[in-house]
């Protein structure tokens, strides 16, 4: 048998890449987020009329006549994050009243007036965790001991898995306000001498 060999110039092959291109002939380089898994760093349109939200059926008779968030926040203080409302002043300043017992209307909240301090390393804030905020809303097995154990020095905490949806992150990014909000945790300032702070990775009470 015979074997003929073509020779095809640069140009030649040059024009035939272009046109295979041309004709969608050529895989796409696939462009992903390294914070693709990150629900918390997603762009999100927050405050959506019912009809749009995700969680309504928009097909359902008289969803239109639903009260929309906007419309239920407009007299809430304000916030720059999450939904736009400052649930803590909101409760402060008396604008909401949450019902603590769904069986007993008149039951009253326990509210713990106890504040604990999470220390970071290297030159970050520390953090404030405040009970009372916490307690005027959920009640303490909202969080122990499934969440956090309610023991020193028992949760190994990190700013990874609660952007995965751990710990803080269970709630915070979700139904209460981003952890972008950075300077709302971390408000507890360093002394010179505790500066170092624990080792990487371990943020403890």
């Amino acid at each position: 048998m015979k074997t003929t060999h073509t020779t095809l110039s640069f140009s030649t092959l040059l024009a035939a890449v272009v046109l295979f291109a041309a004709q969608g002939w050529c895989a796409q380089p696939v462009v992903s987020s390294a914070n693709a898994f990150n629900r918390l760093l997603k762009p999100i349109k927050y405050n959506q009329p019912p009809a749009e939200d995700g969680y309504h059926d928009p097909g359902a008779e008289d969803i239109q006549d639903l009260q929309t968030p906007a419309q239920a926040f407009q007299n809430l203080p304000k916030s720059a994050a999450g939904n736009r409302v400052d649930w803590v002043k909101a409760l402060d300043e008396k604008k909401i009243s949450p019902r603590w017992d769904r069986n007993d209307p008149n039951a009253v909240a326990m509210a713990m007036n106890m504040d604990i301090v999470f220390e970071v390393k290297g030159f970050t804030p520390d953090v404030l965790y405040p009970h009372r905020q916490h307690t005027l809303i959920l009640d303490c097995t909202n969080c122990h001991p499934a969440i956090f154990v309610p023991q020193k020095g028992a949760n190994q905490m990190s700013m990874a898995a609660i952007m995965a949806g751990q710990k803080c992150g269970v709630c915070h990014g979700s139904v209460a306000f981003p952890i972008s909000e950075c300077r709302r945790c971390h408000t507890q300032k360093k002394t010179v001498a505790t500066r170092k702070g624990p080792a990487a990775g371990s943020i403890k009470p």
